[in-house]
């Protein structure tokens, strides 16, 4: 197959489950936008390195979601805080993406904001987008062993923050 070729096919595949995966990490739609783009602008440059189709998606995975916490510490800095994840909860309360008429979903989406980085990562790889260990561990770079603790933590974080939200 041709490079451009290969190209549009990788963007038609991979644009909607990458975008919500950055989305989820970023909150802000013109932000996982721009994340996005800048995903497949590195994609088309180092394209001719992806030698297996088959690494395609994690290695797609594995830029979108460098930029994206290039992004937010970039943003971190640029408001002056140590901790994005209240900004973030911010932008969620400003945001389209979750339906505000079930508050498990804001709750869901909160706790997960309030997660450490990796567990953030994990979960969502998990959860939301229904990778396999052996693919997260591609994307993150982390034993299978550390990824199921991970997930097993963000879980019961997860769990433990929306039961105080409902008492």
């Amino acid at each position: 197959m041709k490079q451009p070729d290969r190209y549009e096919t990788l963007v038609r595949q991979y644009s909607e489950p990458l975008y919500w995966h950055i989305r989820r990490l970023v909150v802000c739609h013109e932000d996982a936008q721009d994340i996005l783009q800048d995903t497949f602008s590195s994609m088309f440059l180092h394209l001719w390195q992806l030698k297996d189709p088959e690494k395609a998606k994690s290695w797609l995975y594995t830029v979108a979601t460098n930029r994206a916490f290039r992004f937010l510490k970039r943003k971190a800095r640029e408001i002056r805080c140590d901790d994005i994840s209240e900004y973030l909860e911010n932008q969620l309360a400003e945001s389209e993406y979750v339906n505000y008429e079930k508050a498990a979903n804001v709750d869901l989406h909160r706790a997960i904001l309030r997660l450490p980085k990796m567990q953030q990562v994990v979960f969502h790889l998990r959860f939301f987008d229904e990778m396999e260990y052996e693919e997260i561990s591609r994307v993150t770079g982390s034993s299978i062993d550390s990824l199921r603790v991970s997930y097993s933590l963000a879980k019961r974080k997860v769990t433990q923050f929306i039961n105080e939200e409902q008492l």
